[in-house]
């Protein structure tokens, strides 16, 4: 059985949605003990880990196995998977326990010619010249000022004084990524629907300024003390970050009314030209984008990052704000027809490159009722 057709019946099995006959498929499968690993890997990123809760109705499932009457312990994943495979293992019978509990589950989701999947590699790079060169899987591009690849491009260390600036951009479609190494050595990340304005190389004795135009990116800026002293400045319409060597995230989106610049390590300003606020690791400051005020808080610093991890960590946050996120990562548009929805919290971790079924099965599991996906549509209930 392909893996394809593994995740699809684990995927039904969290939902109650197995048939008897793919409840024997999966018991089958779960004789080999490399399958079994696999399966407690599985429970333990998509469910424990990602919401520490048990799946819908867990507690009333186990009550009804005639083993020792004990209550389920949810303090381990081995233990929540053990149970699972108890489930599995008798197919009728938990044929009968999915019977029984039919009433009281949600309505199975609806989907309709699924389009939406995971983000990938893809951007456009605009040369000096105003030549667009899309970048993305497969793709190989070569000047002497560069070499693009399908996830990165690399810029030619600098090779004496540069008197001249040429600008390039780097603009990163909804469902995309991409990263590039500017000639001084920082590194930048680019997450879904952001565009980067740099230079090809960087004068000496002069600040090293960067343009964040619009939306997410994540900078490890390289230190001042290899760059002749020059320090690095990122601007965003009326914000100014100025650094001398660190690491920072910078999200500004342009459908949102705050910039959020969370520093990892090092020391970083933050001004907008009426105040200068200086922000410690650990710490995020918050633009308001209409009042022009600024806020300093401590953060997690991992939930305002872990888009660089391959995962995204939310922490308690309104489905609004979740699905404003994951619409720009699935390149997708999201409907609330329970517009109550739109303030229900969920805190959990999902994998970015998990399929939108799984992740919005994550978390029906706790926050929502059902959903439809049409197309490239998602509508909340």
């Amino acid at each position: 059985m392909n893996q394809t057709k593994v995740d699809k019946l684990l995927l039904k099995l969290v939902e109650n949605r197995l048939s008897e006959e793919e409840s024997e498929t999966l018991s089958e499968w779960l004789k080999s003990e490399h399958n079994q690993k696999y399966f407690r890997k599985y429970v333990e990123i998509n469910h424990l880990l990602n919401l520490e809760r048990s799946f819908a109705n867990g507690e009333q499932l186990f009550d009804k196995i005639p083993a020792p009457r004990k209550r389920f312990s949810y303090a381990t994943v081995m233990k929540y998977a053990a149970v699972l495979l108890v489930l599995i293992a008798s197919t009728l019978f938990f044929k009968n326990i999915l019977s029984s509990a039919q009433d009281s589950m949600p309505p199975a989701p609806v989907v309709r010619n699924n389009q939406i999947r995971p983000g990938v590699n893809a951007a456009v790079l605009t040369l000096g010249d105003g030549k667009e060169v899309e970048l993305g899987k497969g793709t190989d591009y070569t000047t002497e000022a560069l070499n693009a690849k399908e996830d990165q491009i690399v810029y030619a260390a600098k090779q004496g004084k540069t008197s001249q600036m040429e600008y390039n951009y780097l603009s990163v479609p909804r469902g995309g990524q991409f990263s590039l190494l500017l000639s001084d050595g920082t590194k930048v990340w680019l997450n879904s629907e952001s565009k980067l304005k740099y230079p090809v190389d960087f004068v000496e004795g002069q600040s090293r300024e960067v343009y964040l135009l619009y939306g997410e990116a994540y900078f490890k800026v390289a230190s001042s003390e290899k760059n002749q002293g020059d320090d690095f400045k990122v601007y965003h319409n009326e914000q100014e970050v100025r650094v001398l060597g660190t690491e920072f995230n910078i999200k500004a989106y342009k459908d949102e009314p705050e910039v959020l610049t969370t520093l990892v390590e090092g020391k970083v300003t933050v001004s907008n030209g009426k105040r200068t606020q200086e922000i410690a690791p650990g710490e995020q400051s918050r633009l308001n984008l209409e009042t022009g005020t600024i806020h300093v808080s401590e953060v997690d610093v991992f939930s305002e990052t872990s888009w660089m991890s391959g995962v995204f960590s939310f922490k308690k946050k309104p489905l609004k704000d979740i699905m404003r996120t994951l619409s720009r990562w699935y390149d997708m548009e999201v409907v609330f027809e329970n517009k109550s929805l739109e303030n229900k919290r969920f805190k959990g971790v999902l994998r970015r490159n998990q399929s939108i079924e799984e992740v919005l099965s994550v978390i029906m599991s706790s926050s929502l009722h059902s959903y439809e996906i049409n197309d490239k549509t998602v509508i909340l209930k």
